[in-house]
């Protein structure tokens, strides 16, 4: 009985805060109405307001537009009513007030005016998803400047159960990770409107497998609700993006991939992202939502709050500080002439698995005491999509006129690892000269970390070219995620720590010079050389 009764409180406490919220909605939006207006200056005045929807939102959600609106808050806006059939990844820095608009000004906007018949919010959990919803529910029945210009819309169901309908027939549901939405609606109609509010947990992004399946859940079974064909279908995502595992991230490498393929087919694109930092930068501190907050503001926030904290919540940075290796020792520089380097070397450790695994493939130059970590490949894919990328890599940079060694990983398979890559070079009509790693490398853990001294006297440092890119950054998550027993991916770490080593002993190799001894030295030395 004990579980029913706290959970009885619980709902208890939520529907004493939806009561007092709904009055506070009542007061807040009873001002200025004149209960004389005739209907059709009633229709006059809504109709003018809905030209622009920041305008439409200040004037009926006072209580939220307490100051005026960001610009983002516009191009956010923009994007989605003019796009009737869009994605949306909305990166926004946490208070920056996504939510307000993507789960309610926005969708109810779109509500009125004809192009929105079913809305599905998918929260965090049961309970957030149904409290997000009940804001959209509370302002249909007692938003007295909705209710003066647009009438009484909700009809039955209610906010507690996750889903409402109103007087015309739009359809107002919630859900969340990992139940099944497939077939989901309501007659004939689908949902036309999706929106994913602050999904990730800590749990899910410190987890690669929950994390994929967060991804294909989102992607494959929630999207896959929508009506192929239907004139409307709006795929929002929203959350601040403080780890590199959320879904956000997931979602940008998925739309980076598909507007790539739009740009070549000439295709104009639907997928955008919307990325808004709190401040501008870290030196002046100019607020990107300045009619909210000031310059002074954020630098005290920046002050008074832990450094990494501060990155991940307001400027989508990605600061994990590792057991082994530190945040502190992930340095940039821009990279040399490849013909300026003592060794360079292309390093893969590339799995057995085909597709579960991460395929890793490292080029490391060596320049004195220095290792750059010039270029790295770092996906979930299979051996061949990782081939392939060698080759259009090593034809962009015309690096075959160079020294560089080309290992793969692969003692036990080292014939079928070297044969992925002639496959591609058969199709091509040219070859990598790919060969296997023959040394067998026990002791994964303590060749990693025997890597901790070069990062400590920071003479490991990253090509500052590629600080941005998905495959560098996922390399760098993976190092500072290395820890013994940690279930944490380490083919980046481990495919490092090899190229690192082979570059070593190239470098010697390569910039001592050779040592030789006369045949009169020899015998001039013989004891006896009579």
């Amino acid at each position: 009985m004990t579980p029913d009764f706290k959970l009885s409180k619980a709902y208890q406490k939520m529907l004493l805060e939806y009561e007092a919220h709904c009055q506070s909605i009542e007061k807040f939006t009873g001002h200025g109405l004149d209960p004389n207006e005739s209907p059709a200056d009633r229709k006059r005045k809504r109709e003018q307001l809905e030209q622009d929807y920041i305008d439409w939102f200040e004037f009926f959600f006072p209580h939220y537009a307490k100051v005026k609106s960001a610009g983002y808050h516009k191009k956010m806006a923009k994007l989605i009513i003019e796009n009737p059939v869009c994605d949306l990844i909305a990166e926004i820095y946490r208070s920056g007030a996504k939510s307000v608009h993507l789960d309610l000004g926005i969708p109810i906007f779109l509500y009125v005016t004809g192009e929105l018949k079913f809305m599905l919010l998918t929260g965090q959990t049961d309970k957030k998803a149904k409290k997000l919803i009940s804001d959209v529910q509370s302002e249909l029945q007692y938003n007295r400047r909705f209710l003066h210009y647009y009438g009484y819309k909700f009809k039955y169901g209610d906010w507690s159960d996750g889903d409402f309908t109103t007087t015309d027939g739009a359809k107002f549901m919630t859900t969340t990770p990992g139940q099944s939405p497939r077939g989901l609606r309501e007659a004939a109609a689908r949902p036309d409107y999706i929106v994913i509010d602050d999904v990730d947990t800590k749990q899910r992004v410190n987890n690669d497998d929950l994390s994929q399946k967060l991804f294909d859940w989102a992607w494959e079974d929630l999207r896959g609700t929508f009506d192929e064909g239907s004139p409307f279908r709006r795929f929002i995502v929203a959350n601040n993006n403080f780890h590199p595992n959320t879904l956000i991230n997931k979602m940008k490498e998925e739309f980076k991939r598909i507007n790539k393929v739009l740009k070549e087919a000439k295709i104009k694109t639907t997928f955008f992202t919307l990325t808004v930092t709190a401040v501008k930068d870290l030196k002046n501190f100019e607020p990107n939502w300045p009619e909210k907050t000031t310059a002074a503001y954020w630098k005290k926030k920046f002050i008074t709050t832990p450094y990494n904290s501060f990155l991940r919540e307001y400027m989508h940075k990605h600061i994990i500080e590792g057991k082994l290796f530190k945040n502190k020792w992930i340095q940039y520089k821009n990279r040399l002439r490849f013909d300026q380097y003592e060794a360079l070397c292309f390093y893969g450790d590339l799995s057995y698995k085909d597709d579960g695994d991460y395929k890793a493939l490292v080029l490391v130059g060596k320049t004195k005491r220095e290792f750059h970590i010039i270029k790295a490949f770092v996906r979930q894919t299979s051996r061949y999509n990782a081939a392939k990328w060698l080759y259009e890599f090593v034809e962009d940079n015309n690096l075959l006129k160079y020294n560089v060694q080309y290992y793969i990983e692969g003692l036990f398979a080292q014939d079928e690892f070297v044969n992925d890559f002639d496959i591609v070079g058969d199709e091509l009509g040219w070859y990598v000269p790919v060969i296997a790693d023959k040394k067998n490398k026990t002791g994964k853990y303590d060749r990693i970390e025997s890597m901790v001294g070069y990062f400590q006297r920071l003479n490991v440092w990253f090509n500052a070219v590629e600080k941005e890119d998905q495959d560098m950054q996922t390399l760098i998550t993976q190092i500072l995620a290395f820890a013994k027993g940690s279930g944490a991916h380490d083919d980046g770490p481990d495919a490092l720590q090899s190229a690192i080593s082979k570059t070593n002993v190239a470098a010697l190799t390569n910039v001592t010079p050779m040592k030789t001894t006369s045949r009169k030295e020899i015998i001039d030395k013989q004891d006896n050389r009579f």
